[in-house]
């Protein structure tokens, strides 16, 4: 039994068929998920793995390259959304790119419901920062919308 429409709840809701995939919300710290600059079209979960005490996966060799990279290598969101002309995930980009510490944010997915405002799902990615940021290639044969991609690293996850 799904809750009443619009409403939001803090654990996941069970049926008896599978969820649609497009059916979905992107939110950064409390932003409205509804604004244009949150308007994602796709989003791209990392394999969620377990880490040994010392920050490596479970089974992987201990990394020559030190602790903070072995443990973030995997924590990777991606986020890909139609371009429209706004600069926050470059600008979030670039201040990680200048060394000024990005500011590292919670991203919230949250998976809708058939009526598009009942919450099913929920995954928070704590203190997340952009480490790549890409774009489609441009051609003028092709007509198709152009992509911004953000991939995200994070220190963890967590599901409602």
């Amino acid at each position: 039994m799904e809750p009443a429409v619009g409403q939001r709840n803090a654990m996941a809701v069970v049926r008896d068929r599978p969820y649609v995939n497009s059916n979905f919300l992107v939110e950064f710290d409390g932003e409205d998920s509804g604004s244009l600059t949150a308007g994602f079209a796709e989003v791209v979960f990392p394999a969620f793995t377990i880490r040994s005490s010392d920050g490596r996966r479970s089974g992987s060799k201990p990394s020559r390259r030190g602790e903070a990279s072995a443990a973030t290598e995997g924590n990777r969101l991606v986020l890909k959304r139609g371009v429209i002309g706004t600069l926050d995930l470059y600008s979030w980009w670039n201040s990680a790119r200048q060394h000024k510490g990005p500011r590292r944010r919670t991203v919230k997915v949250e998976l809708l419901g058939d009526d598009h405002s009942t919450v099913v799902m929920t995954w928070h990615f704590r203190d997340a920062y952009p480490v790549t940021l890409s774009y489609s290639p441009l051609s003028a044969m092709d007509g198709s919308v152009v992509m911004e991609t953000v991939e995200l690293a994070f220190d963890r996850v967590e599901m409602s």
